[in-house]
């Protein structure tokens, strides 16, 4: 619901509108370039837009990484440098866009979810990452600083791997994989969480248990949302008709297709042993509370013919022979004590204890 209020903030105002929705995550706004090519490498960190532009005009390969979207003026300059629709500017700003791909020609825009546990409590973080991937050039629009770039960001560094002698599609085909990689250390995460639960519910579930299920399986639907359209992303990218893409990165791409799916399956698993899970804590809580009932009606059963005699000898009447009998009082605990032995015994027989 709270998505929903943010978006009406946009109500009447024209398409192309730069209207910031999300949280704002820091006063600031970090702009750092990465330029590179197999024998040269600059890297710098702007302190004014207009300082990326030049890069425009260079052979190399750029990544150009915005980290707070909350000042449009700056992409308002970054699109009018790069020839930016007006539109790709509008989404980039909305924080809650599905994930996709689109096709404008001389860019292609892509959205994806960022999926990565927090370095100091290591709470999950869901954040929007928005990818531009031009001629020579790759920018990606974050919300806060943090992402799960660094070891592209070293590889680059190093000149490790391909990333220095490929083009620029293969760099975005490097931080599409490694955004889904990292699904992969949160899945982990959750398998350990589920054994966890699991453990306990073989063992005498805990009224706690129950809502850290629900927890759970709200996080892993939250999840599955992330990952469901990135199979569609992926495999619109290894089908799409652009000169932005070379040939040979396609083939990369299946691989990531491939991986997105294993994704895919795994969320669903996930979510379909959550859902068993908390029917089994259901079905425990009801087996037990059946023996308690069972346990507390044989009790009940038993002292019913007791508490019968004991009603008789309680009425006090004038004429009663056994209340004048020196052994009355012993017989009558006799009596109900062999009763309650006889009753037990039947119970047992029935294999109702």
């Amino acid at each position: 619901m709270e998505d929903f209020k943010k978006r009406s903030r946009k109500k009447g105002l024209p398409p192309g509108t730069l209207v910031y929705i999300g949280e704002k995550r820091g006063d600031g706004v970090r702009i750092s370039v990465i330029d590179y090519d197999s024998e040269t490498l600059r890297e710098k960190e702007a302190v004014h837009v207009e300082e990326c532009f030049p890069f425009k005009m260079e052979k190399s390969t750029t990544w150009i990484n915005v980290d707070g979207l909350h000042k449009k003026e700056i992409l308002e300059c970054l699109g009018k440098n790069y020839d930016l629709h007006p539109l790709t500017l509008e989404d980039i700003m909305n924080t809650h866009q599905r994930p996709k791909v689109e096709d404008f020609g001389n860019y292609l825009y892509i959205v994806l979810k960022m999926i990565y546990l927090h370095p100091g409590d290591s709470t999950i973080i869901t954040e929007q990452v928005s990818l531009i991937l031009g001629e020579n050039f790759v920018m990606t629009f974050q919300e806060r600083e943090g992402d799960v770039f660094d070891p592209i960001r070293q590889r680059i560094k190093e000149g490790k791997g391909s990333v220095r002698k490929m083009h620029a599609d293969y760099l975005a085909y490097c931080l599409i994989d490694s955004i889904v990689d990292n699904y992969f250390s949160i899945l982990e995460r959750y398998d350990e969480q589920i054994d966890n639960l699991e453990d306990q519910l073989l063992g005498v579930p805990a009224n706690s248990l129950l809502n850290r299920i629900y927890a759970i399986k709200r996080e892993v639907i939250s999840l599955r949302k992330a990952v469901w359209p990135l199979r569609e992303v992926v495999s619109l990218l290894e089908r799409l008709e652009t000169r932005l893409i070379e040939k040979k990165t396609r083939a990369y791409l299946r691989d990531i297709y491939d991986h997105a799916i294993q994704v895919v399956d795994t969320v669903d698993t996930y979510r379909e042993i959550i859902s068993g899970m908390h029917d089994l804590y259901l079905s425990n809580v009801s087996n037990r509370m059946n023996e308690i009932m069972k346990i507390l009606t044989i009790i009940a059963t038993i002292f019913i013919p007791i508490t019968f005699i004991a009603g008789i000898y309680g009425m006090n009447f004038e004429f009663m022979p056994e209340i004048h009998w020196k052994l009355g009082y012993p017989v009558v605990w006799g009596i109900m004590i062999t009763m309650a032995a006889l009753m037990l015994a039947y119970f047992r027989k029935n294999d109702w204890l």
